[in-house]
């Protein structure tokens, strides 16, 4: 199926009258942060806090084009240097003034976090220095050209120097270091249950519709469906796919829905030829040798889950079948990669022909707290018994996966990745570079893969100024991934958000939970 464009593709429904909460706007969402330090984890729950508190030089809309932040004015002044414009009189929560200073110090601290499950080296990884020419410009040297900066730095939250310099990551919560100059300030926040924000009055953009913020945290789909229909919350995301045809047509409620940008994709442990955690004879015996480690048995396990029934009858038409990493007509989409066909009787003559005629078992390791992951599992763990691989689910909370997911604990991670600076690269350097912590490579590749012909494609690409001879090169690396089945593609989200009739939410194809998107109706 082609991925249609990011474009709305459903509109806000009508609804009946009803009493408008301009004041404060109850907002339950599936992703809760793990950190309020916004350079300790890049994932879509702390990137959503991040948007509320902290402002980045180069800012984001929705449909991920780039627009002045804290940062005016940005240009390449030469192949490895970038000067970038500050904007004047932006003051930080606590009144004093935003310097050149604290850009320095939070470009050189987002990608040097202790202890962080994935943190922001990628997008610093090129970042040799950053100088200040005067009050108002800084400029970036980089190691090699790198044509996406600016993109890079947008996913990177300016914090107080004065405020955050030398504290560690789980006191943000409590102390004066989240000061930010975002649209709201923090009032409180309690882990895995809710945060409070009140509007900042000294922010520097536009100022939202809601005085204040109250962000529940409420992982169970049903539960935060029941939460809206009873009027507890006034907005969600992530509707339970049973609910949303009823929200659809009851006019107390409104509904947007947009194409996202997010891939869900399952990461076969490829780098060991020895035993892989969670692969057993079917006996429960660990097996001597890998069997994933054979590209075979990938491409047998790939072949065997059924997208577009994932799609349209467990998913419910809230996903659409991921044929690669990009959508058709989007920068770096590569026109021969299709996903392996579903053919399970071929995908068990392959198992036999890697050696495997009576398959094995495995667990798929998946999020439990973030919509679509268990029952995408559940289904494709049927699908795979059905060839012979007897497959159970092992679901953890984000706080306990992340973790051991990096440390490369698990045969089969589902990993979940949104394209936020809309080409493929940054994904390759995060998930697919063989795994490099000093050179910024690889800190979400679960699954250890490693290619010298994939590396060196991308460090050539993401090194090249020119864009149609960078999107040659970040095609050819695509082919490469799909040869080796380095990845096993079920799903791409259609990102969804309903409402009480009072509250209007414009749907965002970054999946982003911005109370700034959301605003009192008038009709």
């Amino acid at each position: 199926m082609v991925r249609p464009s990011l474009v709305l593709i459903a509109a806000i429904l009508a609804a009946a009258p009803g009493a408008s909460r301009a004041a404060e706007l109850n907002f339950a969402v599936s992703a809760f942060p793990l950190s309020v330090d916004p350079h300790f984890y890049n994932g879509i729950g702390d990137r959503s806090l991040t948007l509320h508190l902290y402002s980045r030089l180069v800012e984001q809309k929705p449909d991920m084009t780039t627009i002045p932040g804290l940062a005016t004015s940005w240009k390449a002044v030469s192949d490895t240097e970038w000067e970038f414009r500050l904007r004047p009189g932006v003051q930080w929560q606590d009144g004093q003034p935003l310097t050149p200073q604290d850009v320095v110090f939070s470009l050189g601290r987002a990608g040097n976090i202790p202890n962080t499950p994935l943190g922001y080296g990628p997008q610093t990884r090129a970042i040799t220095g950053v100088t200040v020419v005067d009050e108002q410009t800084i400029r970036i040297t980089t190691s090699r050209p790198a044509p996406t900066l600016p993109l890079d730095v947008a996913a990177i939250a300016i914090v107080a120097r004065h405020a955050a310099e030398g504290v560690a990551s789980p006191d943000f919560a409590t102390g004066p270091a989240h000061t930010g100059t975002g649209p709201y300030k923090l009032v409180s926040f309690t882990n895995n249950d809710r945060v409070v924000m009140e509007r900042n009055p000294t922010y520097w953009g536009e100022a939202p519709a809601y005085e204040r913020v109250v962000m529940r945290f409420i992982s169970n789909d049903a539960a935060r469906g029941a939460a809206l229909l009873s009027g507890d919350v006034d907005l969600i995301d992530a509707p339970n796919e049973n609910d949303l045809p009823r929200m659809k047509a009851d006019p107390r409620f409104r509904v947007a829905q947009v194409q996202g940008n997010r891939d869900i994709f399952y990461l076969p442990d490829a780098s060991r030829t020895g035993p892989s955690p969670d692969v057993t004879d079917n006996a429960g015996k660990p097996l001597p040798n890998n069997p994933l480690h054979d590209v075979r048995v990938r491409r047998a396990l790939a072949m065997a889950v059924n997208r577009q029934a994932l799609a349209e009858r467990v998913l419910l038409g809230t996903v659409l079948p991921m044929e690669q990493l990009m959508w058709p007509g989007a920068y770096s989409y590569a026109p021969g990669v299709k996903a392996p066909p579903y053919d399970p009787d071929r995908a068990k003559a392959l198992l036999a022909e890697a050696g495997y005629p009576d398959g094995f078992r495995i667990t798929i390791h998946t999020f439990a707290d973030r919509p679509t992951h268990v029952p995408a599992g559940q289904a494709v763990a049927q699908m795979w018994t059905r060839i012979g691989v007897r497959t159970q689910v092992e679901a953890l909370p984000v706080a306990v996966y992340v973790p051991r997911a990096a440390k490369l604990e698990f045969s089969m991670p589902a990993m979940s990745w949104g394209h936020g600076t809309g080409e493929v690269g940054t994904a390759f350097v995060n998930i697919f570079a063989t795994i490099d912590a000093t050179k910024g490579r690889g800190p979400a590749n679960w699954g250890g893969y490693s290619n010298p012909a994939f590396d060196a494609l991308v460090d050539k690409a993401t090194g090249t100024i020119d864009d149609a001879a960078r999107e040659r090169l970040l095609v050819q690396a695509t082919e490469i991934l799909a040869d080796d089945v380095a990845y096993i593609p079920l799903y791409s989200l259609i990102n969804s958000w309903a409402s009480k009739r009072t509250v209007i939410f414009e749907a965002r194809p970054d999946q982003f939970n911005f109370a700034g998107s959301a605003r009192p109706a008038t009709d």
